[in-house]
């Protein structure tokens, strides 16, 4: 196994120490582990989150890790498994850069380990950062998200699965070989069919970070049980990348490891929406917010994005990755408040659906041509009275390409205080933070 692929990736995860972690990348570690900690609290109340916490409450297994923002305790593979799902249920979970919502996999893979473990803080934020350097690795080497989609039909957080498994592995003390083995097993028990997005109720949706969560928690246990699998799982003939690989594939994920790492690329979140809405709401409200327009006074709005961007939003069936239905909402309700649920009543709302059908969506050329494979947005209002307004968000708040969040931001976002991670001795004690028998965060009516 020496010099193989599998084995340069599993070296680097055993080697790389809390201690030798940069500052900021420990800051923007603990703040992705508390932001992903609490948008699973919040989505716990979700369709997702209460199906995924009332099938593992029913499949037993020892207490070892918490079912967030519940009472309940199950093991660490079902406690991955409903707190992932619950993590992306609203739409309120971290992004990244390179594509996909990683936090929701790699976090809650890892917190269920370590509380199983009883890691420290600082373990917890180690692994977390592993996973990150793994898994946005292996989606850039085989062409990122958009390049996944339209050539494998592919959702590339799956991915995320084989990184979860290296995390939980290191928290598990795990050698370079078990860590390939690790790697290889859960390759097994993840898929990511593009055709996830053709659901309506965001269930399968939230359900797959889960799964792919309980698939590294897992693989990570059968390896440190004695299970083995390819030794070279990434380079290997058919292998990972020889499956699903771009040219260059093995450079790119092994470039830069100890040096760049992933999380600073971590996007955070601020609206309840498909991460391609949020540059498109925040553009609208600031137009409704500098010249004081009502809905009512609306005789256009016309959206620009780039293609990609477009496609993942453009006139969905799941209302909260829909840009026409969720711009509705901002502009009809002056904003989205991440304590309300608007569908399915909002749908009954004469203004609503007048608004509706005054929006345009189309390809900005602009954007298409700057940025192809980002998130920005240019909206233009119209008014009854001609007037036309513009404004255009290269990168929506909380974005890492505009600085990320500040712990203020988030402290603002969840209205709660939390414990710092690296201080921590036992990671059980930040699991307990969001024990409650009802979620915690409350939701409107």
């Amino acid at each position: 196994m020496t010099g193989s692929l599998s084995s340069a990736v599993a070296k680097y995860a055993e080697a790389t120490t809390f201690d030798a972690l940069p500052a900021a990348v420990r800051t923007r570690a603990a703040q992705i582990v508390l932001d992903e900690m609490a948008s699973a609290c919040f989505g716990m109340r979700r369709p997702a989150g209460k199906l995924a916490a009332r099938h593992v409450a029913s499949s037993g297994g020892p207490p070892e890790s918490r079912v967030l923002g519940t009472t309940l305790r199950v093991c660490a593979p079902y406690a991955a498994l409903a707190n992932g799902t619950a993590g992306h249920a609203d739409e309120i979970d971290g992004a990244h850069v390179v594509g996909g919502h990683p936090g929701a996999t790699l976090v809650h893979a890892a917190v269920a380990m370590a509380e199983r473990q009883r890691a420290s803080g600082a373990d917890l934020l180690t692994a977390v950062v592993l996973g990150y350097d793994i898994g946005i690795r292996l989606i850039a080497a085989c062409g990122g998200l958009f390049d996944m989609k339209d050539r494998l039909r592919l959702h590339s957080d799956f991915l995320h699965a084989v990184a979860a498994a290296v995390a939980c592995g290191r928290l598990l003390g795990l050698d370079p070989d078990r860590l390939c083995h690790a790697m290889a097993l859960a390759t097994f028990s993840a898929n990511g069919l593009c055709s996830l997005f053709q659901e309506r109720r965001h269930i399968s949706k939230a359900f797959c970070n889960g799964q792919y969560a309980s698939a590294g928690v897992q693989a990570a246990l059968l390896a440190e049980t004695g299970f083995e699998g390819c030794d070279d799982v990434l380079g290997e003939r058919y292998g990972l990348l020889d499956a699903w690989g771009v040219e260059g594939g093995a450079e790119t994920l092994v470039r830069g490891l100890g040096e760049e790492f992933a999380v600073m690329g971590a996007n955070m979140k601020f609206v309840r929406a498909g991460y391609p809405i949020h540059a498109v709401v925040e553009a609208a409200t600031t137009l409704v917010d500098r010249h004081g327009i009502a809905p009512e006074a609306l005789a256009a709005v016309r959206v620009g994005m780039p293609s990609r961007a477009m496609r993942v939003v453009d006139n969905r069936a799941m209302h909260d990755i829909c840009v026409q239905d969720m711009l509705s909402v901002a502009l009809v309700r002056g904003g989205l408040d991440l304590r309300e649920t608007y569908f399915p009543q909002i749908l009954d709302d004469p203004l609503f659906r007048a608004v509706r059908e005054r929006i345009d969506v189309d390809v900005d050329p602009g954007l298409e041509a700057e940025q192809p494979n980002g998130r920005g947005a240019v909206v233009t209002l119209v008014t009854t009275d001609g007037m036309a307004v513009t404004h255009r968000v290269d990168h929506p708040r909380g974005h890492s390409l505009r600085g990320g969040a500040t712990w203020d931001d988030l402290t603002a976002k969840w209205r709660s205080a939390l414990p710092d991670v690296d201080e921590l001795d036992d990671v059980g004690a930040l699991a307990a933070a969001f024990a409650s028998s009802r979620p915690c965060i409350a939701e409107k009516n």
